[in-house]
């Protein structure tokens, strides 16, 4: 009998700890029963093993682990290729991925922030467990997108999260056009991410290519203590623009 792939969410507060920024109570942010699921997993597949061995460890204090976090089994998600593909690099062993599975053991999938495989790394293994007849079975816990979308007062009705968009700045701007565009259209919102580092320029580039009466809403540090959602029309945030933090992503979100 196959085993199961359960999706484990994590905190959102990836990166407090450097800013020194207390961390929440793991049992404020995750319900009791993820815990416990995860508490019992001995395989875990994640993006980042650092960051999962320290989710395992707040685990721990509420619920003990089945094994020793030393002995458990955390393998890394193959890392996406930087610059150009190689087309003689050979493709990740995804299925190696899910051997333990095959093998009867449940597996847990844990991303470095929110749900995996929901603006993180993993859905190609989760495909690759519907596809090899493994379970799959997601647990609940914080989503920044849906949280960001639930604060921001904009449509909750049709969003549409469209993920990092390009660096360069002509075609940053252009995309941001053409989604305001299709949100003016549609009466839909839009909702994007950046990496925390560019948050700043992320913001920057939405004040300088939307409409002063498009709505602009911008979410941090959710779950967190002093973690905020603030939503006013972009004129109003060019009169004013925001600080942001460079350490925790920043959600954004516009309707038209």
């Amino acid at each position: 009998m196959k085993g199961r792939l359960w999706l484990m969410p994590n905190t959102l507060d990836l990166g407090a700890v450097a800013d020194g920024k207390p961390l929440p109570d793991l049992q404020e942010v995750l319900p009791l029963g993820a815990i416990r699921v995860a508490a019992g997993l001995t395989h875990w597949v994640a993006e980042n093993a650092r960051s999962a061995r320290a989710l395992l460890k707040r685990v721990d204090a509420v619920v003990p682990l089945a094994q020793p976090l030393q002995a458990l089994s955390i393998r890394e998600l193959p890392r996406p290729p930087k610059g150009k593909p190689d087309a003689r690099a050979p493709a990740p062993d995804w299925t190696g991925l899910l051997a333990p599975a095959l093998e009867g053991h449940d597996v847990g999938l844990v991303s470095e922030a929110g749900l995996p495989a929901v603006a993180d790394p993993g859905a190609e293994l989760v495909r690759v467990a519907h596809a090899q007849g493994v379970t799959v079975m997601p647990l609940s816990g914080p989503s920044s997108l849906i949280l960001a979308v639930a604060a921001s007062g904009l449509n909750g009705q049709s969003f549409a999260f469209v993920g990092y968009l390009p660096t360069d700045a002509t075609a940053r701007t252009q995309r941001l056009r053409e989604l305001e565009a299709h949100s003016r259209r549609w009466q839909q919102t839009q909702l994007l991410i950046e990496t925390p580092y560019r948050n700043a320029a992320m913001a920057q580039a939405l004040l300088a290519s939307l409409h002063p009466d498009t709505w602009l809403s911008i979410s941090c540090g959710l779950t967190l203590e002093g973690g905020s959602t603030r939503t006013q029309r972009v004129a109003k945030w060019r009169a004013a623009p925001p600080a942001l933090p460079s350490d925790v992503p920043a959600v954004f979100a516009f309707l038209a």
